[in-house]
């Protein structure tokens, strides 16, 4: 930030890649900060574009594209993990500040380097094997036993390229459509009993802290709940949630957001899923559930601020996503729910309806968990169509 005698400070300005709800979300937050944002959205139509002031609709793998971007802004930051990581290096060789940097983000945009790092640092790991063709899959499956679940090393999202293998008869289906550079990750199958979610923001100068650990339900490989605080952890099962959080955080060097999505065994243990360095759809609680937001310390972690209390407001903290149903008009569905709800938190992502879609999600808070997760789920189903929910 720069100023003049004759020259108002001008503010910071944070480049985000990406144009989705999670940059709509950080641009929320950005204003509270006085911080600029420029937008690149893959079109002129995508959730953050209808709200962000400076957008520039281009391809994200473009160098020319992106290096117009950076040009402009003080810093990078992303919505998603699919920039090349050879365009982000040659950013960096340029003189530009990307948070989180390419060595990092590498970790999140392939699953086989993230799972040899994260071994190679001592942390838990389903049993995995990186197998390049399907006589080596059915050697892991049959040494494992099945099933067992394979996963492009990059690409996959909300269950898109993963695959639960009941038997070697299936073992070519991963293999079919490869594209290049990609690989098969298997791993053993995880009898886990749910998943959680430990969130840590990290900046530049060493500064982090730990989001409550929270439990997501996934249907059809899609969040559609998160609870904060996880029910039923162990304090000192939560702490160590967290200490692995900011441990990853710490060796990978991440700037920013770092989310740690983890299955708990039936035994209480924990091994880790998969990585997200951004905010994630498991933190969209801390949107009125938390002292500061995952958007707001995010904004802060890049610009090297002092970041904010991560501690939630309430007892209890439940978010629910709302996906595309039979409500098209979801501004007007709105009366219904803050009508029975005045303590109802709703984001709305500025999207078209379709089936299935993530369009926003609701947040409840409460001393009572099971009265907090009734409320949720009303609102959530209400703006899916459920008029009875």
């Amino acid at each position: 930030m720069t100023s003049t005698a004759d020259q108002s400070p001008r503010p910071f300005v944070v480049g985000i890649i990406g144009g989705g709800q999670l940059a709509r979300m950080m641009y929320g937050a950005s204003i509270g900060l006085g911080v600029e944002v420029h937008l690149l959205a893959e079109g002129p139509d995508v959730s953050a574009a209808g709200v962000v002031h400076q957008v520039t609709v281009g391809d994200y793998t473009d160098p020319a594209t992106v290096r117009a971007l950076a040009a402009t802004c003080d810093v990078i930051t992303f919505d998603h993990e699919h920039v090349p990581g050879g365009l982000l290096r040659e950013l960096e060789d340029l003189g530009v500040v990307v948070r989180p940097g390419p060595q990092a983000l590498l970790h999140a945009q392939d699953k086989a380097v993230m799972r040899e790092r994260l071994s190679a640092l001592g942390l838990p790991c389903p049993a995995y094997r990186v197998v390049a063709d399907v006589a080596a899959l059915v050697a892991f499956g049959d040494e494992q036993g099945w099933p067992v679940i394979a996963k492009t090393s990059r690409g996959g999202y909300d269950g898109h390229g993963v695959w639960k293998l009941e038997s070697a008869a299936e073992a070519a289906e991963p293999f079919a459509d490869l594209g290049p550079g990609i690989q098969i990750v298997a791993e053993e199958f995880v009898d886990f009993a749910r998943e959680l979610s430990a969130i840590v923001a990290r900046s530049p100068s060493g500064q982090a802290v730990a989001y409550p650990v929270s439990e997501s339900v996934q249907r059809n490989g899609v969040c559609v709940e998160t609870v904060t605080p996880a029910p039923g952890l162990d304090p000192d099962q939560a702490v160590a949630a967290e200490l692995l959080a900011l441990t990853v955080a710490h060796e990978l060097e991440v700037v920013g957001l770092l989310a740690v999505e983890l299955m708990q065994r039936r035994d209480g243990s924990v091994v880790v899923n998969e990585l997200a360095m951004r905010p994630h759809n498991t933190g969209h609680w801390s949107l009125g559930g938390a002292h500061t937001s995952q958007f707001d310390n995010h904004l802060r972690a890049v610009l090297d601020l002092p970041l904010g209390d991560p501690a939630a407001r309430a007892p209890w903290t439940v978010m629910a996503n709302v996906l595309g149903g039979t409500v098209e008009d979801l501004p007007s569905a709105l009366l219904h729910c803050f009508a029975r709800d005045r303590r109802l938190q709703v984001q709305l992502y500025g999207k078209s309806v379709r089936p299935g879609r993530k369009v926003g999600h609701v947040t409840a808070y409460g001393d009572d968990l099971a009265e907090t997760r009734t409320r949720a789920r009303h609102a959530a189903a209400y703006l899916m169509g459920d008029p009875d929910a």
